[in-house]
This record gives structure tokens, C-alpha cells and sequence, in this order.
């Protein structure tokens, strides 16, 4: 079968003919049906993730079809994976906040990702896809609106809340204030770019345009979902109100420092959290938003594994609103 590998840390990856993987008991075979690129996959071809073991084939995000099981999952049923595999016995899976799993594998990291046309999953993982359910919506559904919609969880969203979302022409962003305003909440979207306004506005009625928001939000915002990171991070805590919440979700540059202060964080009473991942319960919750019409993805391209480049040149365009599937049965 082909597939993206990534033969050792910070070199590229490259497109080969591997052996299909054999289903051994405890494991799902799906064949893939999409898959997403990620900023994170750019990160890691860098050697940022130091958990990678390689070879191994590249990819996070799928939606893909059983085509063997041992049962818990029917053949021909559509699925989609979360980021990891749960060991489902620590303190963490036994409460239903599995991605917090002590012992968990990430896929693409120590477990073979999924930019490939076959790929074997744990039963752990997986979270069947509803009906009516496109596959460009389920795709995103671990990586991106179940991540999303796990964060605002975290940070106790309520309806009415101002939540603001920098990058929002990216393609978290753009998700991002549709499942913020899908959970009822005023959402005000920054971009840095003229041309994404237009996208935008079809989704949230507020958009600012520029690196400096702080005071055009009014410094009362409740939430900022911050998918850029150290350009933007200022702004957003700038943003907040007395006691808000800030979500940080990207680091576009991990080599660029920011010097947190930390007086400024106490004495306005802000909740500073990182996040990066769903649980399955969150993966299902935006599934149903877009069963329910409240949130669809918004696709820049899909392309088949041979025109993996082309993806990836994409993936890395300014102009780029939305996320870049891979189809890798696309002839």
C-alpha cells in the first residue's frame, strides 16, 4: 500500500509502497478514507515531538471504514480515531478523561499515523461517525472541533460569554467560532489577513483585521482561544476581562519565547490553559453539532497521496482558509 513515511527525526517525509498491515486480535483495520494535514505535522517533520519513534507513517487525523474487527465494531462502519490510544485502566480512562491517559501511544508518534490507505487502530480509539455525518466533518471532529468544543469545556463556557478567536482564518480557527457559536456564544474572530474577512464574515458577524485587538474587543472578553501562540498571546490575555480564561491551543513557532507575567496573570485572576486534545465524549458532541447543522467543515482542498506536496504547499499558503484532506483512494 502507499504511504507517508517519516524515516528518522527532522527529515522529510516521502511517499513508498509498504506492506498492508495485518490485523492482529485487539486491533481494528480501517481503510482510510480521508485524513487531515496539520500545522503539528509540519512541527514534527522538524523533531519538535521527541516521543516519535521511527520510521514511522505520518498523519493524526481520519475518518476511515472497519474492514476488520473483532467484533466491537461492525465491518463497513465509518469511524474516526482520536489522537492517541488509551491504555482504558488508569485513573483517567476509568473517569471518562482518557486523553489524559497516564500511559497513552499518540498516533504518528509512537504508533504508525494515518496518511496511508490502510491503517490499524486500537478499539479505544475509535468513535463511530452518525449518520448524516459527511466525512469532511467527521475528519476534523479529533484534531479540531472536538478539540475545540474539550476546550471550552475545560474552560466552563457559558451561553452569552464573549469568546474571541485569533487565527480564525486558520484551519482551527475557522472551526473554532463556529463551535463557539454553536454553543451559544457572542464570538468576535481576529485575522491578520484582508482576504480572509469575506470567509469569515459568513460565520460570525465581528472580525477584526490586525495583530493589535486588545482594545477593540474592550478587554472584556470571558474566553480567547488563542490558535497562534507567541504573535498573538499578548493580545489575547490583553483581551480578557477580570477573572477570563485564556485557551491556548497553537504555538506556530516553538523555537520563540514569551515571558509570561506572572503578576499580571494573578492580579487580574486569569485562568491561563493549554490544550491539545478530546476525549471520546467530545469527539461525539461535535459530531452531533454537525449532524445538527450547526457546524461544517470548511475544506481548502483534498488531494490524493501522490500529491502530497502539493498538499503540504497548501497547507503552508497565507491564503489558505480551511483545512487540507488528504483522499487516499483519489485517482
Amino acid at each position: 500500500m502507499k504511504a507517508v513515511i517519516v524515516p528518522s527525526k527532522g527529515s522529510s517525509y516521502r511517499l513508498e509502497q509498504v506492506k498492508e498491515p495485518v490485523r492482529e486480535k485487539g486491533q481494528v483495520k480501517v481503510k482510510v478514507l480521508r485524513a487531515a494535514l496539520c500545522y503539528r505535522d509540519l512541527l514534527q517533520l522538524k523533531g519538535f515531538y521527541p516521543r516519535m519513534k521511527y520510521p514511522v507513517i505520518l498523519g493524526h487525523e481520519m475518518v476511515g471504514e472497519v474492514i476488520e474487527s473483532d467484533g466491537e465494531f461492525k465491518v463497513g462502519e465509518k469511524v474516526v480515531s482520536t489522537l492517541y490510544a488509551a491504555d482504558g485502566s488508569c485513573r483517567f480512562c476509568i473517569s471518562g478523561d482518557e486523553s489524559h491517559c497516564l500511559n497513552r501511544l499518540g498516533y504518528s508518534e509512537e504508533l504508525d499515523g494515518f496518511f496511508s490507505e490502510y491503517a490499524m487502530v486500537r478499539p479505544q480509539s475509535l468513535v463511530k461517525v452518525p449518520e448524516g455525518v459527511r466525512e469532511e466533518d467527521a475528519v476534523i471532529s479529533p484534531c479540531v472541533s472536538g478539540m475545540i468544543y474539550a476546550g471550552l469545556r475545560r474552560a466552563g463556557l457559558k451561553p452569552g460569554e464573549l469568546v474571541v478567536v485569533t487565527g480564525a482564518g486558520g484551519g482551527v480557527g475557522v472551526h473554532a467560532v463556529q463551535v463557539a457559536s454553536a454553543l451559544g456564544a457572542k464570538v468576535v474572530a481576529v485575522t491578520s489577513d484582508k482576504e480572509k474577512l469575506e470567509v469569515l464574515g459568513k460565520y460570525v458577524s465581528n472580525v477584526i483585521l490586525g495583530s493589535k485587538f486588545a482594545d477593540q474587543v474592550g478587554r472584556e472578553a470571558d474566553v480567547v482561544i488563542d490558535t497562534v501562540g507567541t504573535p498573538t498571546i499578548d493580545e489575547s490575555l490583553r483581551s480578557l476581562r477580570q477573572g477570563g480564561r485564556l485557551v491556548q491551543v497553537g504555538n506556530v513557532d516553538p523555537t520563540s519565547k514569551y515571558e509570561l507575567r506572572l503578576g499580571y496573570v494573578i492580579l487580574k485572576d486569569l485562568q491561563v490553559i493549554g490544550h491539545a486534545s478530546a476525549n471520546r465524549s467530545d469527539i461525539e458532541a461535535a459530531m452531533r453539532l454537525c449532524a445538527e447543522g450547526k457546524l461544517r467543515a470548511v475544506i481548502a482542498g483534498i488531494y490524493g497521496l501522490d500529491e502530497i506536496d502539493r498538499a503540504f504547499s497548501v497547507l503552508l499558503s497565507r491564503s489558505r482558509v480551511g483545512k487540507v484532506l488528504l483522499s487516499p483512494f483519489k485517482e
